[in-house]
């Protein structure tokens, strides 16, 4: 569907910030605001497993604009999953209830690098995604821009060695000094499918896209600079280059390298708009690693909305004047967790408007 047929954007707060350009207040988003922690996600969830919510347009779009109707939010994301790409390939992924994701039968050696599907259909295999975002851009009738994401190759590497979660990611971090050359080539596999992927989420009309990696903190700098950091390059420049081939333009790209703190110059030149930066980072120390040609997103922790409304509210304006009112994307430092009280969230929102309107 052309994107001109999409209704007219009311509130381009987030892309203005992403972009570098004056906003009369900070634009906020958080990461995972679409799932557990909203009674009405839970309600949808008892009647649905986890991917058929992802797999099914209309559910992945009613679960999307949840938080936007309760919510002033800024931006809203599409209800979906990192792993939906590790399927695309061929792999099982299992959601299992209080553990998260689980591959059965994971990659144990080079030689399963045979079982992935060599020549991925992003259209056909992913099509799904690309369909519930169309019908979000509909449904969102203006209201906030609507963005996009994917994994980052590492971190889709590190799940699908593993299989599954891991506080010390061995398995993968082994492939890695043991099979080099073997995993250059799942990372560039990874890294194409991703780069289609996300070009057909623009297309489909996302405005703004996010590559997680999540699992970056577990790397070191050297790891970092060969396994991580040339193919999120690579995505952010095949991406651009593909889309204007199509005569489309580029979106703001995000970039979520959680944990790699000591990465943060080589993030701030390799093709994204933003840097999200998670909680254990000092804002006005990234700002001076990064210089003022890169948008800030974060970086509140997670659990400081445990806290009473009055402690949180002080939370809010310290990091309101660490990050200052522009070239900001405020959010949290990861996604929310599943048992919070949603009407911190909205705190933590109304807050950050409150404290940075001009």
């Amino acid at each position: 569907m052309a994107q001109s047929t999409f209704p007219e954007l009311q509130n381009d707060l987030v892309l203005r910030a992403a972009r570098g350009e004056s906003v009369e207040r900070v634009p906020v988003w958080v990461m995972r605001q679409a799932g557990r922690y909203l009674p009405e996600f839970q309600a949808i969830r008892k009647e649905h497993d986890f991917f058929t919510l992802c797999q099914t347009p209309e559910l992945a779009c009613e679960v999307t604009l949840q938080p936007i109707r309760k919510f002033d939010l800024d931006a809203a994301i599409i209800f979906s999953d990192i792993l939906v790409i590790p399927q695309a390939m061929g792999m099982k992924v299992e959601m299992i209830p209080g553990k998260g994701p689980h591959f059965p039968e994971r990659l144990e050696s080079p030689e399963d690098l045979k079982r992935l599907n060599a020549d991925v259909d992003v259209q056909q295999d992913l099509g799904y995604v690309f369909s519930a975002i169309t019908l979000t851009r509909h449904r969102l009738e203006g209201k906030v821009p609507l963005i996009g994401f994917c994994g980052a190759p590492w971190t889709l590497m590190a799940y699908m060695v593993e299989g599954g979660g891991s506080p010390t990611l061995s398995k993968p971090k082994a492939w890695l000094y043991r099979h080099p050359e073997a995993s250059h080539q799942l990372l560039q596999s990874i890294t194409d499918v991703c780069v289609t992927y996300l070009e057909g989420q623009v297309l489909a009309g996302a405005q703004l896209l996010q590559v997680f990696e999540s699992h970056a903190g577990i790397l070191g700098p050297e790891q970092f600079g060969r396994f991580s950091l040339p193919y999120l390059e690579q995505i952010a420049r095949k991406l651009k280059a593909r889309l204007l081939e199509k005569k489309c333009q580029p979106v703001p790209l995000i970039v979520f390298a959680k944990g790699a703190h000591y990465a943060l110059r080589e993030l701030a030149t390799c093709g994204y708009d933003v840097i999200g930066i998670d909680w254990t980072m000092d804002p006005k120390e990234v700002r001076l690693a990064v210089g003022d040609q890169v948008t800030l997103q974060g970086n509140l922790d997670p659990c400081a909305l445990y806290a009473p409304q009055e402690e949180l509210s002080k939370s809010v304006r310290a990091l309101v004047e660490k990050f200052g009112t522009q070239r900001w994307v405020a959010n949290l430092g990861h996604g929310i967790y599943p048992d919070m009280n949603p009407e911190h969230l909205r705190t933590f929102i109304d807050c950050v408007h409150k404290f940075t309107q001009r």
